[in-house]
């Protein structure tokens, strides 16, 4: 038996041990500094898709850019979902965490990855953004961060699995694995598919890049790049549903309504989410047409089942719990009398809002065949996902954060009643600033240019005054959710280094 310390929670009567607990403080705090890093970068990229200000130069804008999509898309949300894990398991099955060791290889390795790939870029040795499409060519090093990152996060999983195995042979839950844990699970193991996928990407392009071998092939590296790409993605939508379930259950007591259907869901996403990544490739000749059509026609709509399934099931357990609570009246009472000010609450129903009525509806749209090769390289896409991957995924995190801190940190937040503000002005914000992208981006603004009018090109254009609206509507808007992010950072900065002592 291990002798791993651990403390019981007076609120929920969890064992915490210090193990498990110690790397669900580093990989959070870890998390957070990639976020603020990400952050950083957000202002110059604001600043310089808004033409009126146009901000940085080409060099700088494509250096920020890559740097931007490696620290929000890949480092901030993995490290976050590290923490996720170890908490779905060891904390909410009670069990000690399995193999120590392991989780601390993980941390370490994936903090070095990290690390190498953000200086790579920061030196100017990787301006090839986060696709980095051969034959466009970045140091060796940044390539062998990736895939020091990827490994890092595949033992993270293999801990978790670790730990659910000894939970049960321990016996120290009783009856089904707990909801979260089981959309965990799904989230891990999609998470050790796409990871593995990502290595073998980047493994003969690191060789290739030290000049260990002649070429690499564009299209295979496309093909096989947008397997960990793209479903990098799709752990986070495990992971953020989870902390769904998670943030109802703190905030109102929420059960679900029905929690076989629910799992059901998650089992979909396993089956049928990683195809959903094919939309990238729709123009390139190594998949036949046929293949095409099917995946992004039929198939897709099955990961989209279980996101309506999960879109229905979290709402319906909140007002089932409300009206409990003796909010019956009429259709909305439970809705008027919720804890809207309870961080958590109101992080949960936003980010439900912008993944789901923003995010969720224009992907399907943006994801069958016919649009996405009108719309991929427009404006519509980051926009769409700004939606799914900042407004749902970050602001879900986020306030689970607020729930993390008195449990695991056993710090009391600071400032209460900016914490309550920071999910409106963060969440409300980048809806705005997500449909804002998305409305220039019908207009046909490019996705990636750095000069969207041409101005230093042969050829001028002029989208009219409704794109410049609605340019400047998304520069005012990420503006305020760039704030409200500095916002969640500072008051969780602050928290840990002054925040008052919870005792026991």
């Amino acid at each position: 038996m291990s002798a791993q310390k651990f403390r019981t929670c007076p609120a929920t009567g969890l064992k915490i041990y210090s193990s498990a607990e110690t790397l669900i403080q580093i990989n959070a705090v870890t998390a957070i500094v990639f976020l603020l890093v990400g952050g950083l970068t957000a202002i110059g990229l604001l600043l310089t898709r808004w033409q009126a200000v146009h901000l940085l130069d080409d060099v700088l804008f494509y250096r920020a850019l890559t740097l931007h999509g490696i620290a929000m898309l890949v480092a901030w949300i993995v490290f976050f979902e590290m923490a996720i894990l170890y908490f779905a398991s060891a904390v909410l099955l009670n069990c000690r965490l399995a193999t120590p060791f392991i989780g601390w290889l993980q941390y370490i390795l994936m903090l070095v990855g990290a690390g190498l790939t953000a200086v790579m870029i920061i030196l100017g040795q990787a301006d090839v953004m986060f696709t980095s499409y051969v034959p466009l060519q970045a140091a060796h090093w940044y390539y062998l961060g990736i895939i020091l990152f990827a490994v890092g996060a595949i033992l993270g999983c293999c801990v978790f699995f670790g730990t659910i195995g000894l939970a049960k042979h321990e016996k120290t839950y009783e009856g089904s694995m707990p909801l979260v844990t089981y959309g965990a699970m799904c989230a891990a193991i999609i998470a050790i598919l796409t990871l593995a996928t990502g290595a073998l990407t980047f493994i003969p392009t690191w060789l290739w890049a030290a000049g260990l071998i002649p070429m690499m092939d564009a299209e295979l590296y496309r093909l096989m790049f947008w397997g960990f790409g793209h479903s990098t993605q799709q752990i986070n939508v495990c992971a953020m549903v989870a902390c769904w379930y998670l943030l109802g259950t703190l905030t109102v007591g929420a059960v679900p309504v029905n929690e076989k259907v629910s799992r059901a869901a998650f089992a979909l996403y396993v089956l049928f989410i990683l195809i959903a990544s094919e939309h990238h490739v729709l123009v390139d000749p190594g998949l036949s047409a046929a293949h095409k059509t099917w995946n992004t026609g039929y198939f897709m709509h099955l990961a989209v089942l279980a996101s309506m399934i999960h879109a229905y099931s979290c709402p319906a357990a909140t007002e089932v719990a409300l009206r409990k609570k003796g909010y019956t009246k009429g259709l909305f009472e439970w809705l008027k009398k919720a804890p809207w000010g309870d961080p958590g609450f109101s992080s949960l129903w936003i980010s439900m809002f912008g993944f789901g009525w923003i995010g969720g509806i224009t992907g399907v749209i943006y994801g069958t065949e016919q649009l996405n090769i009108i719309v991929h390289n427009t404006l519509r896409i980051p926009g769409h996902f700004h939606a799914t991957v900042v407004v749902g995924t970050t602001l879900a995190f986020m306030g689970i954060t607020w729930y993390v801190l008195p449990l695991i940190f056993r710090r009391e937040v600071i400032f209460p009643g900016l914490a309550r503000i920071q999910p409106y002005l963060f969440g409300v914000s980048m809806c705005v600033f997500s449909v804002a992208m998305i409305m220039a981006g019908v207009s046909g603004v490019s996705r990636r240019s750095w000069d969207m009018n041409g101005m230093d090109g042969p050829f001028q254009v002029d989208f009219g005054p409704m794109t410049d609206l609605f340019l400047a509507i998304m520069g005012v808007a990420g503006i305020l959710a760039i704030l409200g992010g500095a916002l969640y950072v500072l008051l969780a900065v602050g928290t840990l280094l002054i925040g008052k002592k919870i005792e026991g």
